[in-house]
């Protein structure tokens, strides 16, 4: 099993309302998971959001608390409801309806990595499953809350910046002939999960830093956003992707020659977003 569930990490100043999580990047395959897996060390870290933890974590020098999953997303799927149980995976689940992310194998407790790769030989039992949700998706969902909690309680609004990437052909769909295709793509499920100032502010940030910026597509936000976004209580929340070719080679997983550019050039968009609903008299961290 991964060692830990999540890792925080605290500003020693809490100035501002704003959590960034990563909870894709996990990357904590154990001998016993690879022992289940079909795939090799390469392949099951496909659909993994490789070093997006490295591109957000300078977020606590700018007030900002930081939460990064330990688990691995296809070990467990932290931006999946607990219920996403796959039927066609885990025994004992009867099927309800439909659902286009457990049918494709997306599930909480994932069947599949990128291109639908199946990650196991057969089926595991539901107690396995259930052992992961207690272990992993709960423990990072209860500190998360508490975080956003804890920022509205101090800031009267909290702002959840939810980091992901995603592959480059995935804006093969949306990029018109001419124009240069988008590196990030905001998603506040067309907005009811954040104001439209907070966006504003959020897009603003990335042109600012040269980045070519659309919203909701294809990318509209998926779990987290639909469940930490209620913007009439002041709980914003906005999922963030970004074009893995701009700082990795896909094929390897490995960074490439301009990750440092693109983590400098981040450091100035958290630096700005941080600064959303920032008190005027800084906070000392518990």
């Amino acid at each position: 099993m991964p060692a830990a569930a999540f890792d925080v990490s605290l500003p020693a100043t809490a100035s501002s309302c704003v959590v960034f999580a990563s909870p894709h990047s996990g990357r904590d395959y154990t001998w016993s998971f690879m022992r289940k897996t079909v795939l090799n060390e390469h392949a099951i870290r496909s659909s993994e959001d490789a070093f997006v933890d490295e591109l957000f974590e300078c977020a606590p020098q700018y007030g900002a608390a930081f939460i990064k999953a330990g688990a691995p997303r296809a070990y467990v799927d932290l931006n999946r409801a607990r219920d996403e149980l796959d039927p066609a995976l885990i025994e004992g689940v009867r099927r309800v309806g439909h659902n286009p992310r457990v049918a494709s194998g997306l599930g909480v407790i994932p069947r599949v990595v990128a291109n639908g790769r199946a990650i196991y030989r057969g089926k595991m039992t539901l107690h396995e499953a259930q052992e992961r949700i207690s272990q992993y998706w709960e423990p990072y969902h209860d500190r998360l809350q508490a975080l956003l909690d804890t920022a509205h309680t101090r800031h009267g609004q909290t702002v959840l910046i939810d980091c992901h990437s995603m592959p480059h052909e995935a804006m093969d769909g949306v990029a018109r002939a001419g124009v240069r295709r988008p590196d990030v793509v905001l998603g506040d499920r067309f907005g009811a999960a954040a104001s439209g100032d907070v966006v504003d502010r959020i897009e603003a940030a990335f042109g600012d830093a040269g980045f070519i910026v659309t919203r909701n597509s294809p990318f509209a936000g998926a779990y987290i956003t639909q469940a930490y976004g209620k913007p009439k209580i002041g709980q914003h929340a906005v999922q963030v992707e970004i074009d893995r070719s701009l700082y990795m080679n896909e094929q390897l997983i490995r960074p490439n020659g301009d990750f440092e550019a693109v983590q400098k050039a981040l450091r100035e968009v958290i630096k700005e977003v941080a600064l959303i609903g920032q008190s005027r008299i800084p906070l000392a961290a518990e």
